[in-house]
């Protein structure tokens, strides 16, 4: 069963977004159809899929991504069970973070939930914001 909530990227060349999210941040491929440049991937309980512009179903018009950085104004948060194995990974292929990794505690009400978190730039420009949760306490 796939989660309510999937996001579908258009990419620009799927075996370079593949190996950066398999290879790189450590998503296993759930299933894949590569002559159509598409793929299903996971990370935990966490999902998405990658599709190749111009190959399989693509959106056109004004829904197709002119240039990268695609996914302007969005970012996806991905809540991981630690962050510190995803930043050694991207330093050992020397991939820059978008947004360095910090500590933020986010009011919910009378709590905050605290988490460490960064935010790092697939291939093609989608900000990809990974995150551990830090447990909550009484809102300031």
């Amino acid at each position: 069963m796939t989660n309510a909530l999937v996001p579908e990227f258009a990419v620009t060349d799927y075996g370079r977004s593949r190996k950066f999210y398999c290879d790189v941040l450590g998503f296993s491929c759930a299933y894949e159809r590569p002559e159509e440049g598409f793929g299903y991937l996971r990370l935990g309980s966490a999902e998405l899929m990658i599709d190749q512009i111009g190959l399989g179903r693509t959106f056109g018009g004004a829904h197709l991504p002119g240039a990268p950085p695609f996914g302007k104004g969005l970012n996806v948060q991905i809540r991981v069970a630690a962050v510190g194995p995803l930043i050694e990974a991207l330093e050992r292929h020397r991939i820059t973070l978008y947004l360095p990794l910090e500590e933020r505690w986010y009011r919910t009400g009378e709590r905050e939930a605290g988490q460490r978190q960064f935010v790092v730039a697939d291939p093609d420009g989608y900000l990809l914001r990974f995150c551990e949760e830090m447990g909550s306490r009484p809102a300031a």
